[in-house]
């Protein structure tokens, strides 16, 4: 019985550790550098209209401890923020995307790092379908990331949806 449980225990912990492992070798590459790191971000959220999402991809972008966070007016016109985690986010938007299609693109990047850590700024413009030319959505994504010295990770995406009364900034448009 002992050798039987010790056995199991081995088998777990091997698995365990094969998956990890694959996981590791099948994105690596994409978090190697803060550049490949916020492509992968965007690519991983967008897609057509009945076009499943990479959760797996999704999940190994950002640290456990991650967290995703709108903000925005509530109903009572002041403004506040929802703290997500990965798999709230999932749950949220997951069918949302699946059913109505979303493409989030980047249209401007400002970085600062220091150390290891590093805050970007990164301005969307958010659409239904790739095709489309006129975003029915833009805003400002405040990411943290950190380099751990092998890789890159999202630890925080904290966003707001540009509005007439809190339009982007000519700054964060490339726009001088």
């Amino acid at each position: 019985m002992q050798k039987t449980k010790l056995l199991l225990v081995i088998c777990c912990v091997f698995s365990i550790s094969i998956s990890a492992q694959s996981y590791d070798e099948k994105y690596m590459e994409k978090v190697q550098s803060l550049d490949s790191t916020i492509t992968n971000l965007y690519q991983v959220i967008s897609g057509e209209k009945g076009q499943e999402r990479d959760w797996e991809l999704f999940k190994y972008l950002f640290h456990t401890d991650a967290k995703l966070i709108p903000t925005g007016k509530n109903k009572e016109g002041l403004y506040g923020a929802r703290f997500m985690t990965l798999e709230d986010y999932i749950g949220k938007s997951g069918k949302w995307f699946l059913e109505n299609g979303f493409f989030e693109k980047e249209i401007h990047r400002t970085v600062d790092t220091f150390g290891n850590i590093t805050q970007v700024f990164s301005t969307y413009a958010a659409f239904k379908s790739e095709t489309d030319e006129v975003p029915f959505m833009r805003g400002i994504n405040s990411i943290q990331l950190l380099n751990d010295g092998e890789r890159w990770w999202v630890i925080n995406i904290y966003w707001t949806q540009e509005s007439e009364d809190n339009p982007i900034p000519k700054e964060y448009l490339g726009e001088n």
